[in-house]
């Protein structure tokens, strides 16, 4: 059985740094008591539309060490993907930046094994798992906990210094360390430019969004056909969406991104409206080898574009 060490804590921390994260906060490893009603209550709302699976392992959601045998830490971490890159045809459909580069999934993956074998190599055999968004845990809840944020109107974590362009994961291991505070304070105060500016209005309270509605949802996780009360609601989106945080006034604190599998493929940005209405499958290979659009496929991703023809006059056969 291991001790807290405040040593390991501030190692973890200089690794993460080093791998090339932004932020590494830990947290114990416990019952997460104020996030299970919030849950539930979003579930039974049917918030999470056809994602059925957010329904399966309730209890794993909150509670850690379920997921992972003798767990007492939780290490929280966020990367940056922040670009200032535009897309060159304002008309183009647009896709979310985090889908500019190399799948994040496996971006982060690689940085979380580097980190746990560093964790393993100082202190001796530790056992842990690593989670990128693909497994039951609230990431924004132990990030919060871990003190990296505040869960801000749009549902999204906020750093004060750093906005909220960035991913989140997480190391749950059986080592006991130093732990960080909460993040005392929500910063959002007054401001509603989120909920405002929603396009299909998917926020439906401060910190509470119907992912059924969500654009993010409709272009990704929607395998059929997009409904067709959303026709002239998607602000020309076609994979995931960036609104709710491009209005966010702490993203102005964002800077671009330092990791190298993040970029763009070179043709990528170049697309223009045009090529995109007109793309191939061998098209949409290459420019998106190895990234997380990979996910809606071929099919989906032409299916957006499709129902976004829909929104310009004319398109559909009306002027």
């Amino acid at each position: 059985m291991f001790t807290a060490n405040s040593g390991n804590s501030k190692f973890i921390k200089d690794e993460a740094r080093r791998l090339g994260f932004m932020f590494c906060g830990i947290a114990k490893a416990e019952f997460l008591e104020d996030e299970a009603p919030r849950l539930e209550e979003w579930l039974q709302k049917g918030y999470h539309g056809k994602m059925s699976y957010m329904e399966n392992y309730f209890d794993k959601r909150l509670d850690p060490r379920k997921l992972v045998e003798g767990a007492r830490s939780v290490i929280s971490l966020g990367l940056n993907y922040f670009t200032d890159q535009p897309q060159a045809d304002s008309l183009a459909p647009r896709l979310s930046k985090y889908a500019y580069g190399r799948d994040y999934h496996h971006v982060i993956k690689d940085k979380l094994k580097e980190l746990l074998t560093s964790i393993s190599d100082r202190v001796g055999q530790v056992s842990g798992r690593a989670f990128v968004d693909s497994a039951p845990v609230l990431d924004r809840a132990w990030a919060k906990r871990s003190g990296l944020g505040w869960v801000g109107k749009n549902a999204n974590l906020i750093n004060k210094n750093s906005g909220s362009f960035f991913f989140l994961a997480e190391l749950i291991i059986d080592l006991e360390l130093e732990y960080d505070l909460p993040a005392a304070k929500d910063y959002c105060g007054t401001c509603t430019r989120c909920l405002d500016a929603c396009p299909t209005q998917a926020i439906v309270s401060p910190g509470v969004v119907d992912g059924s509605r969500c654009i993010s949802y409709l272009t990704i996780e929607l395998k059929e056909e997009l409904p067709a009360e959303f026709k002239g609601q998607m602000d020309n989106w076609m994979f995931g969406c960036d609104v709710c945080q491009d209005v966010c006034p702490w993203n102005r604190f964002s800077r671009p991104h330092q990791e190298p599998d993040f970029e763009p493929h070179p043709d990528l940005l170049q697309l223009k409206k045009e090529d995109w209405d007109e793309i191939t499958e061998e098209v949409f290979q290459k420019v998106f080898k190895g990234s997380a659009v990979k996910r809606t496929k071929y099919s989906g991703l032409t299916r957006n574009i499709r129902f976004l023809r829909q929104d310009l006059p004319g398109e559909d056969g009306n002027s």
